[in-house]
C-alpha cells in the first residue's frame, strides 16, 4: 500500500478568528486547494518569502489588512514574485490597496460561498499562468546612449554578479536609484526584495526603527513588534538613498552591521544574522562631509568600494531625444495622454541647463501631455522657464536614437510647425487681424499661467491678476480644460 502524499500549501490564509478559519480552510480543501493558516505578520512574512514557495495567493482578513497596512504594504513589495490578494469580509477597497498602485485584490463577502471562493481561485490561477506579476529582465535598465551613459552601463554590468557594495554619486534627478534596481536586477540577488529607504526623508530618531525594527513596548507608541528594512531585505538588495543626510550616531550603528553583518532590533538584545547587498547613493559631497565631520570616514571606505557617478543631463544632452521617448512611454502605460514636440520646442529644451535633471524632464513631460493631450508641443506652448532665448542646437544623435525619438513624439517641422514669428518692426503684407492677434496673446498668456500654477484654476487667475470667474469664462470661450 503506497503512502499517501500530503499536498503543499498553495494559499497562505492570514485569518484571526479559529471559527472563520476552520470555516474557510474547509471550503478550500474541497476546493483541493491546500491552504496554509498564519498567525502574525511574522509568520506571514517568514513563509511569503520563503525561496522556495510558489503561492497561488493569499487570503486575508480585512480588518488585518487595514490594520496593518503598512507592514503589509512592504511585504507585498519586498515579495520576490507578488502575488493577489483576496480580503475576506471586504466591503469597499483595502486600504493597502492605495499604498501598493499594482495590487491585485479580490473582495470576498462574509460569510464565505463556495461559488465566489471557486470564481477568486480561478482568478487567482490566470494570474499565475500568464505571469503577468513577474517584472521583466532589464526593466530599470537607465536610458542613454552617450558616451557618459556608456560608462555607467559598464560599470553596473561589471559590479552586478559580485556582493561588492556601491557608492552611486551625483546630482538629484538622475536617476540614482533607477542604477540601483538595475544592477539589483543584473546580479543574483535578483529573485529577492529590492528595499529601499531615503534616509533623508526619516526622522533621526526615527531611522534606526525603520532600518532594524523594534520589539512590542520598545518606545512609546510601540504597540507591535515590527521587523526593519534589513529583515525585509533578507537575501536581497537594500538601497540606501541619501546617505549623506543620515545622523552620526546611525552611521556608528549602520557600520557595525556591515562589518559584522548582524543587528538588534530596538528594544531587543536577540542578534539577527543578516544577508543583505548595500547600495548607497546621496547627491552631497562626502569627502567635505568628512573634513566638516558630518561623515565617518570609516563608514565612507565602507561604502566606497565601487562608486559610480550617474552624470548630469546638461552633460549628456544628446540622450534628450531618447529619454523623452522613454519618458512619454512610460507616460503612455500610466494612462497619460501621448504628445510630440516640434523642432522649436526640442531646441528650447536641449538649451536648457536642467538644474533638476531627468526628474525635471519628466515631471515636465507629464505637465504637457496634461495641458496639451495628444497635440504637437510647440516651443511657445513651454512654461515660461522653458522659453527664455537659447542658441543651443538640438544635439546630433545616432540614427537609431533619431529614429525612436520621432516614433515616440519628436515631429520634423513639416509636421504641423509653426509659423515663423516676424520681428518685432515689420509689418505684415495685407495688415493683421488685430483680434485674431489679440486672442492669440491672451490664449498663449492663460495656457502659461496653468502651466505655472500645476493646472490649477484659482493659482493661474492669481498669475493672471483676474477674478477666477472671469478665467473660467475665458477658458470655457478658447474651450480649454483645466
Amino acid at each position: 500500500m503506497e503512502p499517501e502524499t500530503v499536498a503543499e500549501p498553495e494559499i497562505l490564509l492570514f485569518e484571526p478568528s479559529d471559527s472563520r478559519a476552520m470555516l474557510t480552510e474547509t471550503v478550500l480543501r474541497f476546493l483541493e486547494i491546500e491552504p496554509r493558516r498564519v498567525h502574525g505578520f511574522e509568520e506571514l512574512r517568514e513563509a511569503a518569502l520563503r525561496d522556495d514557495a510558489a503561492w497561488l495567493g493569499i487570503i486575508a482578513a480585512q480588518e488585518l489588512i487595514d490594520t496593518g497596512a503598512a507592514e503589509f504594504a512592504e511585504l507585498v513589495r519586498a515579495m520576490p514574485q507578488p502575488v493577489p490578494l483576496a480580503v475576506l469580509g471586504a466591503d469597499r477597497r483595502p486600504s493597502v490597496a492605495e499604498a501598493i498602485g499594482d495590487l491585485v485584490w479580490l473582495p470576498v463577502e462574509w460569510p464565505i460561498k463556495r461559488t465566489r471562493l471557486s470564481a477568486v481561485l480561478a482568478e487567482m490561477q490566470v494570474l499565475r499562468e500568464r505571469g503577468s506579476r513577474r517584472r521583466p529582465r532589464a526593466q530599470y535598465r537607465p536610458s542613454g546612449r552617450s558616451s557618459a551613459m556608456r560608462i555607467v552601463h559598464r560599470m553596473i554590468e561589471q559590479v552586478a554578479p559580485f556582493d561588492t557594495n556601491v557608492l552611486l554619486l551625483g546630482e538629484s534627478g538622475t536617476g540614482k536609484e533607477l542604477a540601483a534596481r538595475h544592477i539589483h536586477e543584473l546580479s543574483s540577488r535578483a529573485g529577492h526584495p529590492f528595499v529601499p529607504v531615503n534616509c533623508g526623508a526619516i526622522p533621526a530618531d526615527l531611522l534606526e526603527s525603520e532600518l532594524f525594527g523594534h520589539e512590542k513596548g520598545a518606545f512609546t507608541g510601540a504597540l507591535s513588534a515590527r521587523i526593519g528594512r534589513f529583515e525585509f531585505a533578507e537575501g536581497g538588495t537594500l538601497f540606501l538613498d541619501e546617505i549623506g543626510d543620515m545622523s552620526l550616531q546611525m552611521q556608528v550603528k549602520l557600520l557595525r552591521v556591515l562589518q559584522e553583518r548582524c543587528f538588534e532590533r530596538v528594544g531587543s538584545n536577540r542578534v539577527i544574522q543578516c544577508n543583505v547587498r548595500i547600495i548607497a547613493a546621496t547627491h552631497r559631497d562626502l569627502q567635505a562631509a568628512i573634513d566638516a565631520g558630518r561623515f565617518r570616514e570609516d563608514l565612507f571606505y565602507r561604502l566606497n568600494v565601487f562608486p559610480i557617478e550617474m552624470p548630469p543631463l546638461r552633460d549628456r544632452l544628446e540622450d534628450l531625444p531618447v529619454l523623452i521617448e522613454h519618458l512619454l512611454e512610460r507616460q503612455t502605460r500610466a494612462a497619460t495622454p501621448s504628445i510630440r514636440f516640434d523642432e522649436g520646442a526640442m531646441r528650447r529644451l536641449a538649451s536648457m541647463a536642467w538644474p533638476g535633471n531627468v526628474r525635471e524632464l519628466a515631471n515636465l513631460l507629464e505637465r504637457l501631455a496634461i495641458l496639451y493631450p495628444g497635440r504637437t508641443v510647440r516651443a511657445d506652448d513651454l512654461p515660461d522657464r522653458y522659453r527664455g532665448t537659447g542658441t543651443a542646437p538640438v544635439p546630433p544623435a545616432d540614427p537609431a536614437a533619431s529614429a525612436a525619438a520621432a516614433k515616440g513624439g519628436i515631429c520634423s517641422p513639416s509636421d504641423d510647425a509653426p509659423m515663423p514669428a516676424a520681428a518685432d518692426d515689420d509689418w505684415p503684407q495685407g495688415g493683421i487681424d488685430l483680434k485674431d492677434h489679440l486672442n492669440a496673446i491672451e490664449l498663449r498668456l492663460i495656457r502659461q499661467a496653468l502651466v505655472e500654477a500645476d493646472g490649477t484654476i484659482a493659482g493661474a487667475a492669481r498669475l493672471l491678476k483676474m477674478r477666477r470667474t472671469t478665467l473660467v469664462e475665458k477658458l470655457r470661450k478658447y474651450q480649454l480644460n483645466a
